[in-house]
């Protein structure tokens, strides 16, 4: 279940108490007359199912709620009450299959920003999987995989180009492009004098074995990957299975494709460094192609359940 806590113009209530009351989804409803302050207005609350909230926040916006007024949505852990279960059961689909679009829109905002926090999680990332080529550690570079922030401004380009949203493409392509950029930056700046310091040298690469290849060696398995790890990771965010999404970050080889480009560049290894940039964009590439065609197929299976929806009769 959800919980809305909806500020409302005066003005507005009755229709916005007609709508909830319209929805099977929802539940418990409160009414709170003249108790906001800023913005001025009636405090509405209620608790609707998870799978019906789209047509509720739709709906609300369509009375311009969002504009003249406030709309705040938390998640409840529990919810002991029959009107909330009889609300979960007459919803269309299922709580765990339920995309709320707000709030994955919210969610993949956020992660298109360059922060410094990105910029410095995918730098420790790329600098943990280049020392894991250097020493040929499968250990090493999962645990890079898994550190990796990449796919919050992969999902965010996958929403705006499911939404036609440029402007939110372009900022999260310039996060993953600016955030590799520096990342790879200051892996080579470490592997450049460690290798002056004599840490290793040029014969490094001859230590890579079978188990770290798979990184510099892009095949039609890395596409097909790529394209799992893609829908895998959409269908994670956008059901809040936060556990798949780590091992989506596990399957993929981007960060460890940059620390390999890093390490390259540092020893002049130049014949390395394409095969690396191309298995980082074939993984990059692949997981906006599946991610984009999952959104797709869960906005026209949710689009269908919001017609069902509308043909069952108000209480």
């Amino acid at each position: 279940m959800l919980h809305l806590r909806i500020i409302v113009p005066a003005d507005r209530t009755d229709a916005v108490c007609e709508l909830l009351l319209a929805h099977e989804g929802v539940t418990n409803l409160v009414v709170l007359p003249k108790a906001a302050r800023e913005p001025a207005g009636d405090v509405v609350m209620c608790d609707v199912a998870r799978e019906a909230a789209n047509g509720v926040l739709a709906g609300l916006d369509e009375l311009g709620i969002d504009h003249d007024g406030s709309i705040a949505v938390e998640r409840v852990d529990l919810s002991i009450s029959d009107g909330a279960e009889q609300a979960k059961e007459t919803a269309p689909g299922h709580s765990d299959d339920a995309v709320v679009w707000e709030e994955f829109g919210s969610r993949v905002e956020e992660g298109s920003h360059l922060t410094w926090s990105y910029a410095a999680f995918l730098a420790i990332a790329v600098q943990i999987a280049a020392i894991g080529v250097l020493v040929d550690s499968p250990i090493l570079i999962v645990g890079a995989m898994v550190l990796g922030p990449e796919f919050g401004p992969i999902a965010a380009i996958c929403f705006g180009l499911l939404r036609r949203e440029w402007r939110l493409v372009g900022k999260a392509t310039w996060t993953l492009v600016a955030g590799f950029a520096s990342a790879i930056a200051v892996t080579w700046l470490c592997a450049f004098v460690s290798h002056k310091m004599g840490w290793f040298d040029g014969s490094w690469l001859e230590g890579v074995g079978r188990e770290t290849q798979f990184i510099v060696k892009p095949d039609r398995w890395s596409f097909i990957v790529a394209l799992l790890a893609g829908a895998a990771g959409m269908l994670s965010m956008t059901s809040d299975k936060s556990t798949a999404l780590v091992g989506v970050f596990i399957s993929v080889t981007t960060v460890p494709a940059a620390g390999y480009i890093a390490v390259a560049l540092a020893v002049s290894h130049w014949e390395e460094v394409t095969p690396s940039l191309v298995q980082l964009g074939v993984n990059i590439a692949g997981m906006i192609v599946a991610g984009l065609a999952t959104l797709i197929v869960l906005r026209v299976v949710w689009g269908k359940a919001r017609l069902r929806q509308r043909l069952v009769s108000p209480r």
